[in-house]
């Protein structure tokens, strides 16, 4: 090899004889030894890698995207990738429905599976449904170590590898040096005592980004992962080497020819190194020997940084290769076209051999030389975005394009210097601020459209990756920008442009606000960013759309009109959207109301509780409470799932299932024995009745002189079929005054539990520092059955002569319910506060509210009691304005709050 590239030391040698394989399956196993080569993942069922898999998925056409996987698979992929990570997809529930329906295909389900999301909540869904052994895609330092070591713990307990993404708290590895820093650094803290993750099973993904972009920082990007790539194989044991490779061709989309050279030739030398996986369409190689050698020359140049001009020669090439490979013959009739038309095609072209006098001409033609800027350049430069955006043109000929557009600027400059000196304000110095939003680390977008933004006369201020939403908006406020630019590559960044939106709007900004990146959208970006912004926000399809959209926001004769049109067009995609959604119909609160459960009032259907008030009980017993524990939970917070006990007999999952269970018992035996950690309850029951059709208000006497507190509930507004009431906690408290009463409750079993976890965290046991979080909820959520059943038969003694096992119990075969709030059917937190002040929680059971209203110890519940026959539990849904603002006004709260405690539940937001 050493005669292709002088820092090539030749081919790798598999030299990790003493670590096992790494050993992966679906219904058949995958072995991946060094005689393997290569093990192509497949990459088409991937709503960011495959425009018609996202199309059928949003459909929910779930059939025939099946028939995508079960193609790859009989196309050789050995590995199916899996990613719905798309902004206007419920990535979660996609994900979960697809594994599920692909682990009932055989023909597909005997290959390993990928599970592939930038967020965590759908790789732990997605973990959860696989069958065999898969792969995760990805982990990274990107947020810190400890929430790195958390996620490999989580992979590791599934059985699953992970594939380790090269990025880390400061950014992307984007050279050598960076590559190694990063990926030593994982494999330290993965392989060491915290995590002890089988080395064999981590793979590293070192980035694979373009080259021939045009942008000299680029040209050494397939080199430095070339050598990261076998660094990590000669220095990480037993570790391997996977990346994107479709990225080191991006600049050539749309020339078939050109990238499946470029690919076949990248996987060539980097097989040769050692990467031994990668996402790959198989239907974009070429054989590597098939080549021709003028192409595969120029390819290498490029990939191995070979010349300093391969970029231009490559390019060159490639423009007789589109197709049919029929060479270009050069034609200079487009000099007799009109100056705007030579314009547009030097522009397109490239050429800057006429530039100077072309735009002389058109300079005459127009009554001042920013009209032709305006004019000529800006409508060349759009047709350039046509091209590009449709896959016709490639990323260095539109760097060309704004290389002819500065060239033409720069020609116009002294003119329109004269013109500002006379008094006439220009635009030519515009600044744009840039920047990549908080939690995306992802740039190189961001980088393309500040070259060509700058080579269009742009002042362009980078704030780089990860930049927090404040850091954004001050820096543009000092240096008073014109435009905001903001980008994002994974899923999460979408909601962090919403927040910078919103900020904006708060500030009272009125600076341009494009948007762009990879998961962008024009449909999101209408739906969910430009209603939280009153000034202009656009979604920028590329790089060399920027170029005309800037010019139209900021330029004098079309800022006003280029506002508006955008403003009517993200309008209409919201009314358009709005209108395919199927949505619940919803019904005035008012009708709600009246559409309420009507249950007869009647003393026989109330019993008088038998001790009104509050009751405390402290220290209580916890051989007691364990008798009622539901044991079907606890596994799930382990992510086994099953049903308890027959979890425990279940042929994949049975014998850890049994392993955990017994490590549980073990621990709730010390902990009942020695008392490790303390129970503590209160229980209320109070005399109640209702002021309106909402609200419940309780009193401390009998006679219901004194009132104490008042709860407000909300009530369902979903349009109901026929004899179907809208419900409200509220229904089920007799109405017109009658005798009725509400309970309420809070219990922890958490009491101690700091002391146990930092004894497990000292002695670096993990396990059993979860062990005991897990019991101690448990254990709260059995000390709520366990006061519910006494309350029921004895302290309100409505059913004193119940009698349920343990079963039953869980199955809430009783009468009465406990609904909690916060949860469905009452999801306001905020009354929480006042159920605690009634029962005076904190005093005596040791419970304390934080601000946002969670319950401190963890391990502790509260709600109320509700007795009658007809309470049933319920979810409130959406509810529409008008019930919030009757809801804000009976708390005595601002529409802004409710708003703010109850935004998933608003049908207008």
């Amino acid at each position: 090899m050493s005669q292709i590239h002088p820092d090539y030391p030749g081919k790798y040698e598999f030299k990790w004889h003493n670590h096992p394989f790494m050993k992966l399956s679906g219904l058949e196993p995958l072995v991946v030894t060094p005689e393997t080569n290569f093990v192509n993942v497949g990459e088409r069922t991937n709503v960011t890698g495959s425009r018609k898999f996202l199309r059928l998925i949003k459909e929910e056409n779930f059939e025939e995207a099946l028939s995508i996987a079960r193609d790859q698979v009989e196309g050789g992929a050995q590995i199916i990738d899996v990613n719905m990570d798309e902004g206007m997809l419920d990535g979660k529930e996609a994900m979960v429905k697809f594994l599920n329906l692909m682990a009932a295909e055989p023909d597909i389900a005997r290959i390993p599976v990928m599970i592939d999301s930038s967020k965590w909540e759908i790789i732990e869904a997605g973990l959860q449904c696989i069958q065999g052994k898969g792969v995760v895609n990805s982990i990274s330092l990107k947020g810190g170590e400890e929430e790195f070591i958390h996620q490999a713990k989580v992979v590791k307990r599934y059985g699953a590898a992970v594939i380790v993404m090269a990025f880390d708290e400061v950014g992307q590895a984007d050279n050598y040096d960076r590559r190694v820093e990063i990926v030593k650094r994982s494999y330290d803290i993965l392989t060491g005592p915290k995590v002890n993750f089988p080395p064999e099973d981590i793979i590293f993904d070192l980035n694979i980004f373009p080259v021939a972009t045009g942008i000299e920082e680029h040209r050494k990007n397939a080199l430095d992962f070339f050598q990261g790539t076998r660094w990590v194989r000669e220095n990480l044991s037993a570790a391997h080497v996977s990346g994107g490779v479709s990225n080191v061709s991006f600049s050539f989309r749309g020339n078939n020819a050109v990238r499946e050279a470029m690919h076949s030739a990248f996987l060539y030398h980097a097989i040769n190194q050692g990467m031994d996986m990668g996402i790959v369409n198989p239907t974009m190689l070429e054989v590597y020997d098939d080549i021709p050698k003028e192409l595969l020359e120029k390819v290498e140049d490029v990939l191995l940084d070979r010349r300093d001009d391969a970029t231009e020669r490559l390019l060159d090439y490639a423009e007789t290769v589109k197709g049919t490979g029929k060479v270009k013959e050069k034609d200079e009739k487009w000099r007799e076209n009109s100056v705007e038309k030579r314009l547009e095609h030097a522009l397109v072209k490239g050429i800057v051999e006429y530039i100077d006098k072309d735009t002389e001409e058109a300079r005459q033609k127009v009554e001042r030389p920013l009209h032709v800027i305006e004019g000529p350049l800006m409508d060349g430069m759009n047709v350039v975005g046509d091209l590009f955006g449709s896959g016709k043109m490639f990323l260095p000929q539109v760097v060309k394009s704004a290389r002819v557009m500065k060239k033409a600027v720069a020609y116009l400059l002294p003119y329109l210097e004269a013109e500002k000196a006379a008094g006439n304000d220009q635009s030519s110095n515009a600044k744009i601020l840039l920047a990549t939003v908080k939690g995306d680390v992802h740039d190189i977008g961001k980088n393309i459209v500040g070259v060509v933004l700058a080579c269009n006369n742009y002042e362009i201020i980078d704030l780089g990756v990860m930049v927090p939403t404040e850091k954004i908006l001050d820096a543009a406020q000092e240096h008073n920008v014109d435009i905001i630019g903001l980008s994002g590559l994974i899923t999460p960044s979408l909601d962090e442009m919403v927040g910078v939106a919103q900020e904006m709007e708060k500030r009272n900004m009125k600076v341009p606000l494009l948007i762009g990146g990879a998961t962008t959208s024009r449909i999101h970006t209408a739906v969910k960013i430009d209603p939280e912004y009153s000034g202009a926000v656009v979604h920028v399809l590329d790089a060399s759309r920027s170029v005309t959209v800037a010019g139209d926001l900021i330029g004098e004769n079309t800022s006003l009109n280029y506002f508006n049109k955008i403003k009517e067009e993200y309008a209409q995609f919201r009314e358009d959207y709005a209108s395919r959604k199927k949505d619940k119909n919803y019904i005035p609160f008012a009708q709600a109301q009246e559409n309420k459960l009507q249950i007869s009032p009647g003393p026989e259907l109330v019993s008088k509780p038998n001790q009104i008030g509050n009751q405390v009980f402290e220290n209580y017993p916890l051989e007691e409470i364990r008798e009622y524990i539901d044991w079907t939970p606890f596994f799930q917070t382990w992510m086994l799932k099953g049903k308890f006990p027959q979890i425990l007999e279940d042929e994949v999952i049975g014998d850890e299932a049994k392993k955990l269970h017994q490590d549980a018992v073990k621990m709730l035996d010390e902990i009942v024995d020695k008392k490790l950690l303390q129970a503590n309850a209160v229980i209320g029951i109070y005399p109640a009745s209702k002021p309106n059709e909402d609200d419940v208000t309780v009193f401390d006497t009998e006679d219901r002189a004194n009132s104490v507190s008042t709860f407000h509930f909300l009530r369902q507004q979903g349009k109901k079929g026929s004899n179907l009431p809208n419900l409200s906690l509220a229904d089920f408290i007799q109405p017109n005054g009658a005798p009725d009463y509400l309970g309420g409750f809070a219990v922890t079993a958490g009491i101690g539990i700091e002391k146990l976890i930092k004894k497990y965290e000292a002695d670096h046991d993990d396990y059993n520092a979860i062990m005991v979080k897990a019991l101690a909820d448990r254990l709260a959520e059995a000390f709520a059955e366990l006061m519910h059943e006494k309350v029921r038969k004895e302290s309100w003694g409505y059913d004193s002569m119940e009698e349920l096992d343990n079963e039953a119990l869980i199955r809430e075969k009783y009468q009465g319910i406990r609904p909690a709030p916060g949860y469905p059917a009452c999801p306001d937190h905020t009354e929480k506060r006042i159920l605690f002040d009634l029962l005076e929680v904190e005093k005596n059971t040791g419970i304390e509210l934080t601000e946002s209203f969670a319950m401190y110890p963890a391990a502790s519940v509260s709600g109320f009691y509700f007795a009658h026959p007809e309470a049933k539990y319920f979810g409130l849904g959406k509810i529409g304005k008008d019930q919030l603002e009757d809801y804000a006004q009976r708390k005595g709260m601002s529409l802004d709050q409710a708003e703010k405690w109850l935004a998933p539940n608003l049908n207008y937001k």
